[in-house]
């Protein structure tokens, strides 16, 4: 259906500026990447899409692919918290749910505070006016609603094409700062969620604890690596900051969420990496709506595993026994997306075509190749901007990756839902591992990150370390 509305979208009313249709690649890459929550944007939207297409197509994904992600961690949680149960709930009764009480009062909360801060929110047809020399376009739009939910849900995908750096879209502090807290707002709860739903809190906050135990340092590493040497203001907007910048750099690229209020492309090799890493990790550390919460609960799953390896026991995590067929859907969700990236960015760098948007070359042209199928392969949307991604090739590849990244993580992830419904509850023991100690939290988190780095530290030798390396020297 949103491809449709996509290849027709010069039939339908609110054009005001009479955009005709999208070319058929193009459009499939923009259906499949609001479908799946990752919003990735080869397009600019002022110059591309209507005002119907923006509402009717876009932000209705917005709204059921983050309530989609609700519905699939709410099974998880069930199935975690069931008694020999056949049942894991219904996907319909939770994805309306999720629309109904947290989406859309959320957003239209968020929309009025953005209209109260300048975001535009109007069906005007685009404005010119006169500057100093000459005149300027102004394109207009229902701005407010989208931003609001396309933070709120982690979607991210901007109604102007440079996102929430342009100051119809994020116009004040104020806003940035809304915005940004908007970005983590619903995953971080859905932590204190999923402890009330397996009937032990502690466990929702050990897995908050192990997100921040990963986010902080990496946050902290952007926004000094960002500051350093008198500041990098390069790509940034001055009533931002480079702080707020690197901030929120970290923040959306932890959650799944894409949306950027600096032009990635410019941030210092440091930088840029600590955006690129936060998405190699899996998109758990937040993550997207949903989807991070269900993606860490795949990583604690994996880690009571490798604690029962190194003590000789059966695994074991809230009472369920954890078996061959689980581990098994551990490792497709674990594996999937790493695969979609590294294939997909071999794939670009080894064809005319994939380097035809190239615009640099050496590291830097490689890292942002390696960022832009990262950013599809784990469902963000972000993106360094000095790739030229639209063409057949990149979005027909990117638009599979995309596709793999979402429902090849939560096919297995449901999947692992009706396994552990089905098992008997085992009463915790003397050789159980507690799973809401500091101890576990570390072991979980460096599960994470070894399992990021093992997959994509070779990769990101070639691109971001060398330059930095080469930019020292």
């Amino acid at each position: 259906a949103v491809y449709a509305v996509l290849r027709l979208q010069h039939f339908f009313p609110l054009n005001p500026a009479q955009f005709g249709p999208l070319e058929p690649h193009t459009a499939w890459n923009i259906a499949v990447s609001f479908a799946t929550n990752t919003n990735w944007q080869n397009y600019g939207g002022e110059t591309t899409l209507s005002y119907f297409t923006q509402m009717a197509a876009l932000t209705v994904q917005n709204f059921v692919s983050a309530a989609s992600g609700i519905a699939v961690v709410a099974a998880l949680a069930r199935g975690i918290a069931a008694r020999s149960s056949n049942s894991i709930g219904n996907f319909w009764a939770d994805t309306v749910r999720s629309t109904l009480y947290i989406l859309l009062p959320l957003s239209l909360v968020l929309a009025l505070a953005l209209v109260s801060q300048g975001v535009i929110q109007n069906f005007d047809s685009y404005q010119t006016v006169k500057g100093v020399t000459a005149g300027q376009v102004l394109p207009m739009g229902p701005a407010a609603s989208q931003i609001a939910i396309k933070q709120l849900g982690t979607n991210g995908g901007g109604f102007f094409n440079v996102n929430s750096a342009h100051p119809f879209e994020n116009p004040t502090p104020l806003a940035n700062f809304l915005e940004m807290l908007a970005i983590l707002l619903i995953p971080a709860a859905l932590c204190q969620t999923f402890g009330r739903m397996v009937g032990d809190p502690r466990q929702g906050w050990a897995l908050l604890a192990a997100m921040l135990l990963i986010f902080v340092p990496l946050a902290l590493i952007a926004v000094q690596a960002e500051s350093a040497a008198g500041g990098n203001w390069e790509g940034k907007e001055l009533r931002i900051g480079i702080a707020n910048s690197a901030l929120w750099a970290a923040a959306t690229t932890a959650a799944s969420n894409g949306s950027v209020n600096a032009m990635h492309d410019s941030f210092t090799p440091l930088g840029g990496l600590v955006p690129m890493f936060l998405m190699k990790l899996g998109e758990v550390v937040f993550g997207g709506v949903g989807s991070g919460l269900y993606g860490m609960v795949i990583f604690a799953i994996l880690a009571v595993f490798l604690a029962g390896l190194m003590v000789g026991r059966t695994p074991e995590y809230l009472g369920k026994k954890i078996e061959a067929f689980d581990m098994k859907m551990v490792s497709i969700a674990i594996l999937v997306p790493p695969f979609c990236v590294l294939l997909g960015t071999a794939i670009a760098v080894v064809t005319p075509m994939g380097l035809s948007g190239l615009f640099n070359h050496g590291p830097h042209g490689f890292s942002e190749i390696l960022y832009a199928f990262t950013s599809m392969g784990n469902n963000n949307g972000s993106a360094f901007g000095g790739y030229g991604a639209n063409n057949p090739l990149v979005n027909i590849t990117g638009g599979i990756a995309m596709l793999l990244a979402r429902y090849w993580v939560a096919l297995p992830a449901i999947a692992l839902a009706g396994s552990l419904a089905g098992k008997k509850l085992i009463p915790v023991g003397p050789g159980t591992l507690p799973t809401h100690t500091p101890l576990f939290i570390v072991l979980l988190a460096v599960a994470v990150v070894v399992v990021g780095a093992l997959a994509f530290i070779p990769a990101l030798a070639l691109g971001p370390v060398v330059e930095h390396l080469r930019m020292a020297r």
